[in-house]
């Protein structure tokens, strides 16, 4: 199936596309367009001329068009879960989950678009402001880039088109290379549901192209991007005076404290390290456990992780299947071998066949190994040993990166201490790092990014604030 670009409201062709495999069993599912940069001047320029449009339509028609686009998604939702399985090798079942949190999150779109305002500000508590009334309104910015990677490929997207639509801003976006079918399928249904032409932009190509643009182009007043933090350095970088939002990902840890109740814990805790593979910004990567209930947590981790089933991501059996690429898979499997080179014990795990990487669970890692340092965004945790909270904390800290960490612990010092002294965006308190619902603010501090996501707080990124005085006395 050769699909096109999507441009000022219709569908485009372009003089070049690319075969789109699926990373499970390497078939051709599309022919993807290569976006030239003549292309994306299109696609910018009709955004920029659809401003206006958006910026002054009312915010319950912006809020109409998406709880449309919400009714919509919901009837297909099975047909959109299964573009996910097939582009991102995502299991079917977790393909699901997230189609109903891109439900979601274009519901809570729909709903702040009724709620942006300003405030009321008191000038006459300052000396020479007496008989002045003075409030802030929320005006929209312009057209917004934004850059999606292939592990959220829906989501994700709904979390800058969703709050760029409410807050009357257009969008031109570019979805990641392997899972460009769930942005087409999105552009489809909003233009269905009333959305402007131009309001909405899809391309696809190389970033050096398609991104560069983006990126540098004076129209283009805000850039909105999840990826890693090479790609979001230069995007600061070279976006002059563009505001800029950063999602960088992370290598997420968790604190499991003495005293726990290691069984009912354990369910949660796999699942936050290989859902999708690993391949999750915020994905359980490290976890240290107080000594007193280390040999428990491990033993009932490693169980609970043979227990998942790998292969056909269109299979509702399957827990884990492939990683994204060849390349991915080659990785994670290079970064095992050093970390057992170098002490690393493999409880269980650590093979690879074909493009699927078996669930693995390292012990008696150190700081300074690739699994424990960086982001390995593949289906790897590791599980160590601490003396106490402040030793574990001190651990979660040793990290270039600070997205969400989690505790475990049924004592309010310790929990209270944890959500004090880590480094992080967010501390999930008797939970996983891996926590996220879809109108929380969302982002890190350090080489996680910058910015913050859910709804109502990546509004406030889009938007601009006014100040409006009136003197009452002329």
């Amino acid at each position: 199936m050769k699909r096109k670009l999507f441009i000022n409201g219709s569908w485009v062709g372009a003089e070049h596309y690319a075969p789109l495999s699926s990373p499970y069993n390497k078939k051709v599912i599309a022919e993807i367009p290569i976006a030239s940069e003549a292309d994306v001047e299109k696609a910018i320029e009709a955004a920029h001329n659809a401003f206006l449009k958006m910026a002054k339509m009312p915010k319950h028609e912006r809020g109409h068009i998406l709880e449309k686009l919400v009714m919509l998604l919901d009837k297909r939702k099975e047909e959109a879960a299964e573009i996910i399985a097939k582009e991102a090798a995502k299991p079917i079942k977790t393909a699901l989950e997230e189609v109903q949190r891109t439900i979601q999150t274009y519901k809570f779109s729909a709903e702040e678009a009724k709620r942006i305002h300003g405030e009321a500000l008191s000038l006459d508590a300052a000396p020479g402001g007496e008989n002045r009334t003075a409030y802030t309104v929320r005006e929209p910015i312009g057209v917004i880039g934004a850059i999606t990677p292939f592990n959220f490929p829906m989501n994700l997207v709904a979390h800058k088109v969703g709050p760029a639509i409410a807050s009357g801003n257009t969008i031109v976006l570019k979805p990641a290379s392997q899972t460009p079918l769930s942005a087409f399928f999105i552009a489809e249904l909003l233009q269905e549901a009333g959305l402007p032409d131009g309001a909405l932009n899809v391309v696809t190509g190389s970033g050096s192209i398609v991104g560069k643009k983006i990126v540098e182009d004076e129209r283009v007043k805000m850039i909105t991007f999840t990826g890693s933090p090479e790609v979001g350095k230069e995007i600061r970088n070279k976006g002059g005076l563009k505001r800029v939002t950063l999602e960088l990902g992370s290598n997420s840890a968790l604190i499991v404290d003495e005293g726990i109740d290691v069984k009912s814990i354990i369910p949660r805790c796999v699942k936050g390290a290989f859902s999708n593979q690993g391949q999750v910004c915020i994905s359980l990567q490290r976890i240290y456990v107080h000594e007193h209930v280390y040999d428990e947590f491990v033993n009932a981790f490693v169980k609970e992780t043979e227990n998942l089933t790998t292969g056909d991501p269109l299979d509702f059996q399957t827990d884990v299947s492939a990683l994204i690429s060849e390349h991915d898979v080659i990785r994670v499997i290079s970064w095992i071998e050093e970390a057992k080179k170098t002490g690393a014990i493999v409880a269980t795990g650590g093979n690879a066949k074909g493009n699927i990487v078996e669930p693995t669970v390292l012990l008696n890692t150190k700081p300074d190994m690739k699994v424990s340092c960086q982001e390995i965004f593949g289906p790897v945790v590791l599980i160590e040993k601490v003396s106490s909270i402040e030793q574990a904390v001190e651990y979660v800290n040793d990290s270039r990166y600070g997205l969400q960490a989690g505790i475990y612990t049924k004592n309010i010092h310790h929990a209270l201490y944890a959500a004090e002294e880590l480094k992080v965006g967010g501390v999930m308190i008797n939970d996983i790092p891996t926590f996220r619902v879809d109108h929380m603010p969302y982002g890190g501090v350090k080489e996680s990014g910058m910015g913050r996501e859910g709804i109502k707080y990546a509004i406030e990124e889009m938007t601009e604030l006014k100040l409006v005085v009136i003197n009452r006395q002329v």
